[in-house]
């Protein structure tokens, strides 16, 4: 019965309980329930003398219902499945328990495992306790057994940075105490608990095992490094830090006192905005690929096999690589032979990067680079299933290429541009291929961002978007899908980023100051240092595009231009808004006063600024308040399917905290009224960059009313006790 457990028993006395909540096993309270009752009946049976406990179809659990997540629980519940549950009834029990793990043994699914008294897995299987990523930590256990199964320094790396170990790892650690196929792995299992009952007793439980943990000292040192670097990296984040502080507890006072603590820090994470969050944006991922009157139609995506790439650049090379770790056969072609053997290059260095960093076995090297070929001429591109074009933001050389590119590929090839600004129907309206047209707009670098916008025009075949979706999934991609419109969605919504800290640095504030105060507020990049990561050439290319579309909506500033004359292009060049060395290193440069002052005497609405002070909270307001009036825009013109896939784009796009839940939610959490406010007020002052959109205005307009309606129901009904403290609670 699907969301219940299922209980047999063998002719050799061996109880099998079985996780039945397809299609991966999740612990509901309904499956938490049954494997209790269950595992009673079990203990109680005299002809049980074992249990092995597994999932059903390949797949032990993946976890614990995240759905449950963030919201209100009752007082005692986890600690009494945590503690009276799997600790005195499961690790306690007089019958040898055995883990048999095929698949995904996840958070709960875990815990649950290594509360048994030995874990059989499958070479493939993965284990891991991603619960952190969720905002809360491990509650069934996990904090106090992984530590004595595999060390402190090894749980806290799989713990903290949620990592994942397979079935072989897993032997290797301590984890697992035996593989098998998955055929044999129920038999094994069985004879495990055979021999566990007849030949080891006592038998091993794993909540009093010291043998791997490091001696104290050791160990204190070792959690002292693991809180410097969980504020280093996450300095907003409570949950990584009470995650240890439990670990700590159980080392000094006993693994039974911590995992009350676990029990009460699980209650408290769970209901915190952290927790909801990431909840909320763990399932707006999950959402992207769902795109109704596309995904919807029952279309089947078509194989695609070889994929040609046009333009051997950091981007065109950077796709390359992303798909032959994708395990696509890629044809790369160039204009000529140094082009070729420069993007060739680049593409075999990307790979050993990923050999060096231990994303890629040195052993997979050779295959990947055998998977793809340099070429000259397009006579290649004869069997071709998709084309992707990375050349130059240059519209006319895209349209020869695309004129070329229909004469030589087969008629079933998706023909897609990797632009991130051109006009998608440009190059539409100069062939007979519309339908098969598609932006594939990647994030520089493609191998390592996780985002892909499929950019789809009018004519775009539904069949195109379900293929470009299934591409998205091999690669590994969170893909957004958009309409065509300048600057896309990501590109469009974040343009007021820098342009707000422009107009900012106008007005005395120090730029560096700006992107401080962005950085502590969680963005991954403040605007400035996004602005030399992309590049001056392609920040004044897209720039000249949204100036002709959106009128007072962009702002210019000729700073960028200023400092383009003295041959400054970002990154790229070692110096744009910072000084690059030759490693991955940036600083303030001294210089850039000079540039501002100039670029002020020169700007075509030359005013004598009133220098500002403001503090690093009101400088996030003022830069990303625009966003938000933009990402507004967006939905307004329908551009993205849902509000949630600009939260998506915001995070996976352009470093925007993933804590927070994403551009729109956050904005949610401070209030359309609010920021509505925020912005009208500037744009007297600043001018009507500021102004916000019909949308947000509308929607701030409608949380008045409802306000103004709520106060005058409690002002008429103030003598109803049921309503005096709401009336108190809105003032």
């Amino acid at each position: 019965m699907k969301g219940k457990t299922l209980l047999e028993v063998g002719a050799d006395g061996v109880a099998i309980i079985i996780i039945n909540n397809p299609p991966l096993n999740l612990l509901s309270a309904d499956v938490l329930f049954s494997l209790k009752e269950n595992s009673e009946q079990a203990l109680l049976r005299d002809d049980v003398k074992a249990i092995v406990i597994t999932g059903s179809k390949g797949k032990f659990s993946g976890g614990f219902d995240v759905t449950a997540f963030g919201k209100k629980a009752k007082n005692g519940k986890l600690g009494f499945w945590s503690i009276e549950f799997i600790t005195d009834i499961l690790e306690a029990a007089r019958k040898p328990l055995v883990a048999a793990i095929d698949g995904p043994a996840l958070g709960g699914g875990l815990e649950i495992a290594l509360a048994c008294h030995a874990r059989i897995s499958t070479s493939s299987a993965q284990l891991g306790l991603p619960e952190l990523r969720y905002g809360i930590l491990p509650g069934f256990g996990g904090t106090q057994r992984l530590p004595r199964l595999v060390g402190l320094h090894k749980a806290l790396e799989m713990i903290l940075m949620s990592k994942f170990v397979n079935g072989d790892n897993a032997h290797s650690l301590g984890l697992v105490d035996a593989l098998s196929s998955a055929d044999e792995l129920t038999k094994i299992a069985r004879l495990w608990a055979i021999d566990i009952l007849e030949f080891r007793r006592p038998w091993a439980v794993s909540l009093h095992r010291t043998d791997r943990l490091e001696p104290l000292a050791e160990a204190r040192m070792i959690l002292k490094h693991a809180r410097i670097t969980a504020k280093k990296q996450a300095p907003h984040l409570k949950h990584p830090l009470v995650c240890i502080d439990v670990i700590e507890e159980g080392l000094i006072h006993g693994p039974r006192a911590a995992l009350w603590k676990e029990s009460e820090a699980l209650l408290e994470l769970r209901q915190s905005d952290t927790c909801r969050s990431l909840v909320y944006f763990f399932f707006a991922q999950h959402r992207t690929s769902k795109v109704p009157g596309i995904t919807d139609m029952g279309l089947i995506p078509r194989k695609v096999n070889t994929v040609a790439v046009v333009g051997g650049g950091l981007m065109g090379s950077s796709i390359v690589t992303a798909l032959v770790l994708s395990n696509y056969t890629v044809i790369l072609k160039e204009v000529n032979e140094k082009a070729l053997l420069a993007g060739i290059e680049r593409v075999k260095v990307n790979l050993q990067d990923h050999v060096k960093n231990g994303k890629l076995a040195e052993a997979k090297l050779n295959k990947n680079l055998s998977l793809f070929k340099g070429v000259l001429h397009y006579e290649d591109f004869r069997e071709v299933d998709m084309v992707i074009e990375a050349v130059s933001e240059n519209t006319d050389l895209k349209l020869g290429i695309f004129a070329e590119l229909e004469t030589y590929c087969p008629p079933y090839c998706i023909l897609a541009s990797s632009s991130s600004m051109v006009n998608l129907n440009l190059i539409g309206e100069r062939t007979k291929s519309q339908y098969r047209i598609v932006g594939t707009h990647f994030f520089s670098q493609a191998h390592l961002m996780p985002l892909l916008e499929i950019v789809r025009t009018e004519q775009t075949s539904p069949q195109v978007i379900v293929d470009l979706l299934a591409i998205a999934k091999k690669m590994r991609k969170i893909p957004v899908v958009v309409c065509n419109y300048t600057g896309f969605a990501i590109n469009r919504m974040f343009f007021p980023y820098s342009q707000a800290a422009l107009m900012l640095v106008e007005h005395g504030i120090d730029l560096y100051q700006i992107d401080q105060a962005a950085t502590a507020f969680g963005m991954t990049m403040g605007p400035f240092r996004m602005i030399d990561s992309v590049g001056f050439e392609v920040v004044t290319a897209l720039n000249v595009q949204l100036g002709k579309n959106f009128g007072e909506r962009y702002r210019e500033s000729k700073l960028i231009s200023v400092m383009q004359e003295d041959n400054r292009a970002g990154e790229t060049t070692r110096k744009g808004f910072y000084m690059y060395d030759s490693g991955s290193k940036f600083t303030p440069d001294p210089d850039i006063k000079k540039y501002i002052n100039k670029a002020s005497s020169i700007s075509s609405d030359s005013v004598d600024y009133e220098l500002i002070k403001l503090s690093d909270e009101e400088i996030v307001e003022m830069i990303l308040f625009p966003v938000v009036n933009e990402a507004c825009c967006l939905l307004e013109d329908r551009i993205v399917v849902q509000a949630s896939d600009l939260d998506v784009a915001s995070v996976m796009g352009m470093g925007f905290p993933e804590y927070r839940g994403g551009i729109i939610f956050w904005a949610d959490t401070l209030g359309s009224k609010y920021i509505c406010s925020k912005l009208e007020k500037w744009s007297k002052t600043y001018g009507a960059f500021f102004n916000p959109c019909a949308y947000l205005a509308e929607k701030a307009l409608k949380r008045t009313s409802l306000l103004i309606l709520w106060r005058t129901l409690c002002k008429l009904h103030c003598d109803h006790a049921f309503m005096r403290p709401i009336l108190s609670w809105h003032g």
